[in-house]
């Protein structure tokens, strides 16, 4: 067994709902004599991050495992000719009030989230102000939300650019590395299918699941689609994987990897939070038993 306790540098991908398996890996490294010195995420892995390192993440986890299905399209905000299906204001609002917002710099443990600036193609490392600005702007998934102003800048997803975000934790002087990546090979079976969630009779409610459907690029089917918002998150996850493992391949590997299939779920499946979070667990727990071996 590794000595502990041992300090951990964090690194927490990107990945829509799969994200909810990092709140399980961070869950396990607690448990494990692990200590969490440093985190940097992009997109979902800068939203747990952040919570995790305002000391805040059982509250949002006790949140997020009693969400249903309604509760996820109700914080969805619709945009009328905006660059972005949704605003995105609504989910950082109930965030905010749930978990409480200060500054990054007064946070208890090192925490950089990582996002893109639109207009120079480059990436920008978020590590001072207010921390659910940075969250936001890390998880402006093109398509899905909009862009967000931060300071000068208009940023957008982190992802884009380094969804598995490493280099920040480069010079930590911490025991491990840790990876967590949403994007590991698809798996036959991951999670038991969803079962479907009752949402009452309401036409309009019907439509919006009708098109947060539409937003599962990794669910099995019978019949492969081949609609616009399944060509378009496809291919943007073909092209964070292949930048991960360019990025990736730019250091030396980390300590320990821990993969997450990227067909674990769809990207707004947040109401199988009990799933992943548990599957997160255990390929936590897989990844130190092969190091350990």
């Amino acid at each position: 067994m590794i000595p502990s306790p041992t300090t951990v540098s964090l690194v927490l991908g990107s990945g829509g709902a799969r994200g909810l398996a990092h709140i399980g890996v961070i869950q396990w490294l607690g448990e494990n004599g692990y200590r969490i010195q440093s985190i940097s995420g992009a997109s979902i892995g800068a939203l747990v991050g952040g919570i995790y390192a305002a000391r805040k993440l059982e509250v949002y986890a006790e949140w997020v495992l009693a969400l249903e299905r309604i509760h996820v399209l109700r914080l969805l905000d619709p945009t009328i000719g905006q660059p972005g299906l949704f605003k995105g204001e609504r989910i950082i609002s109930v965030l905010r009030e749930l978990i409480g917002d200060c500054p990054i710099e007064e946070l208890p443990i090192a925490y950089t989230a990582v996002a893109t600036d639109l207009g120079s193609r480059e990436e920008v490392w978020l590590r001072e102000g207010q921390m659910f600005d940075a969250i936001r702007a890390s998880i402006a998934t093109p398509l899905v939300f909009t862009p967000f102003r931060h300071g000068s800048r208009t940023l957008l997803d982190g992802a884009l650019v380094n969804p598995v975000p490493i280099a920040p934790t480069l010079d930590d002087a911490t025991d491990l590395t840790v990876v967590v990546d949403l994007s590991g090979p698809a798996e036959s079976r991951v999670l038991a299918p969803a079962s479907a969630s009752l949402i009452g009779d309401n036409s309009y409610r019907k439509r919006i699941a009708r098109f947060v459907d539409a937003l599962q690029p990794g669910r099995a089917s019978a019949e492969p689609r081949h609609g616009l918002l399944d060509v378009a998150f496809v291919s943007m996850q073909a092209m964070q994987d292949t930048i991960s493992q360019l990025r990736l391949s730019a250091y030396a590997p980390p300590d320990v990897m821990i993969e997450i299939p990227r067909n674990a779920c769809g990207f707004f499946e947040f109401w199988r939070a009990e799933e992943l979070i548990e599957l997160g667990r255990e390929r936590a727990a897989q990844a130190f038993a092969r190091i350990e071996g």
